[in-house]
This record gives C-alpha cells, structure tokens and sequence, in this order.
C-alpha cells in the first residue's frame, strides 16, 4: 500500500474515528482535538504501520494511548487557572489552618515521630526529600550508593510504622 493510498483510508475513517472518542470524552473540543492527535500521529508514524494490520484497529489503540497519555499528563500537572480580572484568587491569601500546616498540631506531631527515627536513617531520607540525588547524598555522607537506597527505604518503612494512626 503506498503513503497516499494511506493517508487516504485513514482521512476516510475520520467520521468512525470521531463516533469511538465518545468512549473517552464527551467534550466536543477534547474529542476533535482527539481524533486530531490520532490522525497526526498515524500520518508520522506511517511506516509502522503493517499491510496484514487491522487499519481501524491500529487507529483505536493510538487513539486510546494518546487520550491515556494525556490523561496521566493532565493529573500530574493538576494546575487551577485564575480567569478573574487581574488574577484575583492568586492573589488572596488563605487563611485556613489546613493550608498553614506548620501551625497545625498534627503536623508537628508527625515532624516529631519522623524525626524520632534513628539519625543513620534521618540524614539520607531528608536528603531525599529535600531533593537530593542518591549519587549526592552517597558522596555527602561518603557511603556507598546501595546503602544510601537502603537507608531511605528503612527509614520510610519505620515511619510509616510510627504513622500508622494518621
């Protein structure tokens, strides 16, 4: 089959294409720029596709793909858009107690059995979570990598046990 004789039959399963986004949105906006996406991406990567291969099929699965792809992508980035006039709710400071956790009684509670754990394993584990790579705190604190990886996974492991109750 040649690249236009391709092109074609994809261009002629855009209707059937439209009619399966339905399955994952019922956005109109999300749906066309679905079917989109899929359409792109089956045009670039033409030449994956094989003779013997279900052409629907194959559009279905890159089309389920790039919806779950954008999905995940979407949930890491769960960013809330201020559309008021000069970004009102920006700009408005919170004033409930579970937003200012270091006033809040449980939090200490709990900075207080983290910081209970035995100092070999506190010092890499707030490494970690300060950002640090495991390469980073090895050299730091002039231990070999594997035990820095140990340390932070028995370090959570103790404070999930101390944490039980929360």
């Amino acid at each position: 089959m040649t690249a236009t004789e391709l092109t074609n039959q994809i261009a002629d399963l855009r209707s059937t294409l439209q009619t399966f986004t339905r399955r994952f949105t019922n956005d109109r906006q999300e749906s066309l720029d679905l079917v989109q996406d899929t359409m792109l991406k089956a045009l670039l990567y033409r030449d994956k596709f094989r003779e013997d291969t279900n052409l629907k099929g194959w559009l279905f699965t890159i089309m389920r793909n790039t919806f779950i792809n954008n999905y995940r992508k979407s949930q890491r980035a769960r960013t809330s858009h201020d559309k008021t006039r000069e970004l009102y709710f920006l700009h408005v400071e919170d004033e409930y107690t579970f937003n200012r956790p270091q006033e809040s009684l449980e939090f200490k509670e709990i900075w207080r059995n983290v910081n209970n754990i035995k100092d070999e394993f506190l010092a890499p584990f707030k490494m970690y979570t300060s950002g640090y790579k495991y390469h980073e705190i090895a050299e730091h604190l002039n231990i070999p990598i594997g035990t820095v990886k140990n340390r932070i996974f028995q370090a959570r492991k103790e404070i999930q046990k101390r944490l039980q109750g929360y």
